[in-house]
């Protein structure tokens, strides 16, 4: 359908990051706007990222584990 807008949405990757998919705006805890540049973005659940809040694939080399 024409001018159809999915809705956005999070996914939690198992064992890895959290995909942003969709039109959502990121922010700081102070309210910072994050840029985006892309419509899907992974962010970091494991915390070791070198890139935070995106994701960089360390959760890989650490074994983290998350379902």
């Amino acid at each position: 359908m024409a001018g159809r807008v999915d809705p956005p949405q999070i996914v939690a990757c198992p064992n890895g990051p959290l995909l942003v998919r969709g039109d959502m705006d990121l922010t700081t805890p102070d309210g910072e706007p994050i840029e985006r540049t892309r419509k899907t973005v992974a962010l970091c659940r494991c915390g070791v990222s070198a890139i935070k809040p995106f994701c960089d694939g360390t959760h890989k080399a650490i074994g983290f584990k998350a379902p």
